[in-house]
Formats: structure tokens, C-alpha cells, sequence
């Protein structure tokens, strides 16, 4: 599959098949939502995630599914409005024609670094928030609380603030001892092995994804 590995593939199916025995077709709409938009603009942006892998799969459907089990509506669609709105910040901030910055410092880098924003990607996120929530509102169940699309698309927009801000802070960043290369990654191949500069060696790209998306899942469970 052009846009999965194989264990993505088999995270997709399962991610998909939780969300769809808890929430039902409406809870598939927002999963497909998310995925189909996120896997097109990476495509479009050129970026390295388009084939995505188990843990990225997880990462990003793995709060929504355990949501769709419980039962959980309003919880579901935050966590898919968080991840949402974390990718569409990311692509459409490719096309950004400033460098983005830092979040903590506001100091310029390059375009790809965690915890950097741009206003383009900043508003691309809020835009796919808004989207999910706005989706969310039209398939939500009989009953679903009064004002559930706010909630859906604040949680996505907290969800992406949060992302930045580890992404920032405590991710995982690696530096080339002999040409001072960086990476958020600690298996980059170099002239030497890379060493932890920054953050926790543990949380890396997927882990904060997964903390973005339970961030988002917090807010909808006040919906």
C-alpha cells in the first residue's frame, strides 16, 4: 500500500475496526477524515511520512480506538482533531516562505524541526481542527452535547500546541560528534554514532504524537 507498511497496514485495520465496533460508520467518517487528508498532504509536501508504520499508526488512531471501544464519542473525535490538526500544521507549514521558529525561543530553524511553527502551519492546523470538529458536528449521535464541534476543534488546536511545545522542549534530539549534524532520530546513520543533546532519549516523534493526541482526548472528554 502506497501510504502504509505493512504493520501500518495491519494497525490501520485494527485501528479502524475498533473505532468502527464502538462508534459505528460515524466514527469511521472521522477516522478515513483524517487519514485520507493527512496521507494527501504528505504527498503533496513531499515529505518522509507518507508510508507510515505501526507506531505511527498508533500514535495517531491508538487514543481514537481505545475512545471508539468505550464508547466514547465526544473523546474519539477530539483525539482525531489533535491528530489532525499536528499533521495538517506540519505539511501545509512545508510551504511556508519563512522559516519557522521555535517555539519557546522564537528562534529561526529549519522547516521539519519539532516544536517550531510558522503561521501557515499554524493556521493549517487550526483549519483541519476546525474541519474534524465541523465533520464531527454533522455525523455526531442523537444526543451528543450542545457545542461539541467547538470542543472537537479546541481540543485539536490544543492538541497541536502541545506537540509543539514537546517537540520544543523535552523530545529527543541527537548531534553528529564530528560534523554536528542533528536528528530527532538516534539510528541516523553519520559519520559517528549520534549522541543525546537534548530531551529525553525515550520520547521521540511518536511519543509526543501519542501525548498531542491524549491531550486533545482530555479536552473532548469535557464535551
Amino acid at each position: 500500500m502506497k501510504w502504509l507498511t505493512r504493520g501500518g497496514a495491519a494497525g490501520a485495520v485494527a485501528v479502524g475496526a475498533a473505532v468502527t465496533w464502538g462508534l459505528g460508520w460515524r466514527g469511521l467518517i472521522l477516522l478515513l477524515a483524517f487519514f485520507i487528508s493527512g496521507s494527501v498532504l504528505t504527498q503533496v509536501a513531499g515529505g518522509d511520512g507518507g508510508r507510515r508504520n505501526l507506531r505511527q499508526v498508533l500514535a495517531n488512531g491508538g487514543v481514537a480506538a481505545a475512545a471508539g471501544l468505550w464508547g466514547r464519542w465526544s473523546i474519539a473525535a477530539a483525539a482525531l482533531a489533535a491528530a489532525t490538526a499536528d499533521t495538517w500544521a506540519t505539511e501545509i507549514g512545508a510551504f511556508s516562505p519563512t522559516a519557522p521558529r521555535l517555539l519557546t525561543t522564537g528562534r529561526p530553524v529549519p522547516k521539519g524541526t519539532s516544536g517550531a511553527v510558522s503561521m501557515l502551519g499554524t493556521l493549517g492546523g487550526v483549519v483541519g481542527a476546525g474541519a474534524i470538529g465541523a465533520l464531527a458536528s454533522l455525523v455526531a449521535p442523537r444526543g451528543a452535547a450542545p457545542g461539541s464541534a467547538l470542543v472537537v476543534a479546541s481540543a485539536g488546536v490544543v492538541g497541536m500546541l502541545v506537540d509543539s511545545l514537546l517537540g520544543a522542549t523535552v523530545q529527543g534530539v541527537y548531534e553528529c560528534p564530528q560534523c554536528a549534524a542533528r536528528s530527532e532520530r538516534r539510528d541516523t546513520v553519520c559519520h559517528e554514532p549520534v549522541r543525546l543533546i537534548r530531551g529525553w532519549r525515550w520520547l521521540d516523534n511518536d511519543a509526543v504524537n501519542l501525548a498531542a493526541t491524549l491531550a486533545g482526548a482530555a479536552v473532548g472528554a469535557l464535551a
